[in-house]
């Protein structure tokens, strides 16, 4: 499993439940590095989002050697006795240990906040790249959806609909299976993203990559996968939502001189 090197940060504003992507943290194989993206400014503006306790200044690069507490704290830690259970919940092996490749999978989400993280994919030889998320929203489904998810087989293909009539949210994008089964909601911090993709009219595929059966937590029930058809004019997560704030990385504030 190749590891990624980029994870952005999302924050979800607590009255209006709307995501925004305010961060990119990047790994060289030694050192960590955390940036606010682009999409802060947004996020200010509509929702008064305020700096990030561990990262304060907006316009500093942060750098540790080790991974940043704020992400750190959303690893289960290995001691655990169901971390074993968790790694096969994520479908990653139980000998790999990366964190950026475990935060990449499994989303950091917590009850306790409003972050999530999510991975920039690399291209492939084949020219594709692949998303990994967790169905939302499964709770608000029937029970007949439900079952109809614990029956899935690996493979299983999936399919996309803006639900623009969602009072909650006109950028919805739901699952929808062959026999018509409304199976959850694509995270609403990868929509920008996603209508992208369709803007650009690249090729997609939603596939059922793994279903964790009860009595498993429905937010890790059902696992899916994003294959997409690259082009030569379009990148990966390339919207100026997701660049970097500041122009360069002059000033660099070491991640040890911070009140975390």
């Amino acid at each position: 499993m190749k590891t990624p090197k980029t994870l952005f940060l999302a924050w979800q504003d607590p009255i209006s439940r709307y995501w925004f992507s305010i961060g990119r943290l990047t790994f060289d194989g030694r050192v960590y590095q955390f940036v606010y993206t682009q999409g802060v400014k947004e996020a200010e503006a509509k929702c008064a989002f305020q700096p990030l306790s561990s990262f304060p200044y907006l316009d500093e690069v942060y750098t540790s050697t080790q991974l940043f507490p704020v992400f750190a704290n959303r690893l289960m830690s290995r001691s655990r006795p169901d971390y074993s259970s968790f790694m096969e919940w994520l479908n990653i092996p139980k000998d790999e240990h990366d964190p950026m490749t475990i935060l990449a999978r499994s989303g950091g989400e917590r009850e306790t906040d409003t972050l999530a993280v999510f991975p920039c994919p690399e291209i492939d030889a084949q020219g594709q790249y692949h998303l990994y998320f967790f169905s939302h929203g499964l709770r608000h489904l029937p029970s007949c959806a439900i079952e109809r998810i614990n029956q899935f087989e690996s493979g299983e293909k999936l399919w996309l609909a803006h639900e623009f009539q969602n009072p909650y949210d006109a950028q919805a994008l739901i699952l929808n299976t062959e026999d018509h089964y409304i199976v959850g909601y694509c995270p609403r911090y990868l929509l920008a993203e996603m209508f992208e993709l369709i803007r650009h009219k690249l090729n997609l595929e939603v596939q059922v990559e793994r279903v964790n059966k009860p009595p498993k937590p429905l937010q890790f029930r059902l696992l899916c996968k994003i294959t997409v058809q690259a082009s030569h004019d379009y990148h990966p997560f390339s919207n100026p939502h997701y660049q970097p704030l500041i122009a360069g990385f002059a000033r660099s504030r070491p991640h040890s001189q911070l009140n975390c």
